[in-house]
């Protein structure tokens, strides 16, 4: 039998001020802290405590903050209500929100200008 992958643990990005990743991400985005080692990575639940997190990290060696790779998508379940708290927020959208036919999609910044994703399926009829 051939091995196979099972999941995705996590997802990581390089910060500078864990500090303020630390606030944005549980502030700003309303993500529950899980995890921390030594306060150099620290992880954030997205949906169920036990399920995938996304961490950020000022412990990556070699690592480029804001290197617009990459991007995490978060699904919200109140895309307009999350759109609104996020420019109410001063948060920087790189591509505004849109409807793509399948989902509402935009992309936005943290305060080290990684990129995320805010995503909503579009409900099934």
């Amino acid at each position: 039998m051939q091995p196979r992958f099972t999941g995705i643990p996590f997802f990581v990005y390089p910060v500078r001020d864990m500090a303020r990743a630390r606030a944005f991400y549980s502030q700003v985005l309303g993500l529950k802290e899980v995890g921390s080692w030594q306060d150099v990575w620290v992880e954030f639940a997205v949906g169920p405590v036990d399920g995938p997190v996304l961490a950020v990290s000022t412990g990556i060696d070699d690592s480029q903050p804001g290197a617009k790779a990459g991007a995490v998508a978060l699904e919200t379940d109140d895309f307009p209500g999350m759109v609104a708290h996020l420019h109410n927020h001063g948060v920087k959208f790189i591509l505004e929100p849109a409807d793509t036919g399948v989902c509402h999609f935009a992309r936005f910044e943290d305060p080290d200008g990684n990129h995320l994703v805010l995503h909503a399926k579009h409900a099934k009829a």
